[in-house]
């Protein structure tokens, strides 16, 4: 039923790795979100789940009901299981480790019922104690047999899976950006992305000649949008120097190549930052722009005196304005 090698890297005996893959996949298919974790934090979330579901080997799916039911356990006890069925040696003092981080995501998608025992116990009370949630111990037990396709979609037809509720979270949450040509795509959360959409959007289409963005990181993806061969064209220095400049964007018209740094906290072109560039752009084949964008007055205030002179200042909140630091190209075109 599971092809799928989740610990192909883990040191375990092959009994262990067995039922560990056989336990990360019912929890993948009951919604919890598997990719990018660790080969060892994948074994911790397994064994966690193992453990609250009183499972010690691979014939025991077909009784987790029984065994489960009545079975709740503190986060050291949950070490001493690990200790005593998984060949792990932790120490007792890790406990806490087990409910922020093992057992986080089981809590968070209702497949472990946590302070089972004492529902009023706060949040970091030692006795609290973790159960599995009846209603998926029906489901998992059917693991291996006829009945578990038929009890898996049942549940997943009336559960939002943790997979599905962190989707939609982020979905909700991501600043999307509508380039010149049309194009969408969608930035992480946050004041920095926040500010590289008004300049995509406000900057661009009033001071960009047509501008094409080349480039556009992301702290999710720092190569969220790239035109690599327009740049190699372009003679621009190595993309994945770590040099670059938070927005690249290129006026045929002008051939004009606009380096904007697009600054929240830190960044701006300073002396020294202009000096760098200008530099690594040597043999660059367009006529150079460097612009450093705020979202608005009062953090503009607080770099100014670092600014290079031979440089353009945006401020998104006054988007009709330039601040020409002896920047001779607007000033003479407008």
């Amino acid at each position: 039923m599971n092809s799928k090698d989740y610990t192909a890297k883990s040191t375990k005996n092959t009994e262990i790795k067995s039922l560990l893959n056989e336990a990360l996949f019912i929890l993948e298919q009951l919604g919890i979100p598997l990719e990018k974790q660790t080969t060892r934090r994948l074994e911790r979330l397994g064994m966690a789940f193992l453990a609250v579901a009183n499972l010690k080997n691979s014939q025991d799916w077909k009784n987790v009901q029984k065994t489960s039911q009545n079975h709740a356990l503190r986060t050291r006890e949950i070490i001493k299981f690990w200790n005593t069925y998984f060949d792990e040696n932790i120490s007792e003092s890790s406990y806490d480790d087990i409910r922020r981080k093992d057992l986080k995501l089981l809590v968070l998608s209702g497949i472990v019922i946590a302070s089972a025992t004492n529902p009023n116990a706060a949040r970091n009370d030692g006795t609290r104690a973790f159960a599995l949630n009846p209603d998926y111990a029906i489901v998992i037990e059917t693991f291996g047999t006829q009945k578990w396709d038929y009890e898996l979609s049942k549940i997943l037809k009336n559960t939002k899976t943790l997979k599905t509720e962190l989707s939609e979270s982020r979905s909700l949450n991501l600043v999307p950006i509508i380039f010149p040509s049309g194009k969408i795509l969608e930035l992480s959360p946050g004041k920095h992305n926040e500010l590289q959409k008004a300049i995509i959007e406000l900057f661009l289409p009033r001071y960009g000649y047509g501008a094409e963005v080349l480039y556009i990181g992301d702290t999710a993806d720092k190569f969220l949008h790239l035109e690599q061969d327009k740049l190699k064209e372009l003679k621009f220095f190595e993309i994945s120097h770590g040099e670059l400049p938070d927005i690249i964007a290129y006026s045929h018209t002008k051939n004009w190549l606009y380096l904007i740094e697009a600054v929240n906290s830190s960044g701006v072109i300073s002396p020294v930052r202009l000096l760098n560039l200008k530099r690594l752009t040597n043999n660059c084949q367009a006529e150079l722009i460097f612009v450093t964008a705020f979202l608005d007055k009062k953090t503009f205030r607080k770099f100014v005196s670092d600014i290079a002179w031979e440089t353009e200042v945006w401020i998104a909140e006054s988007p009709d304005h330039l601040i020409h630091f002896d920047g001779e190209k607007f000033c003479n075109s407008y």
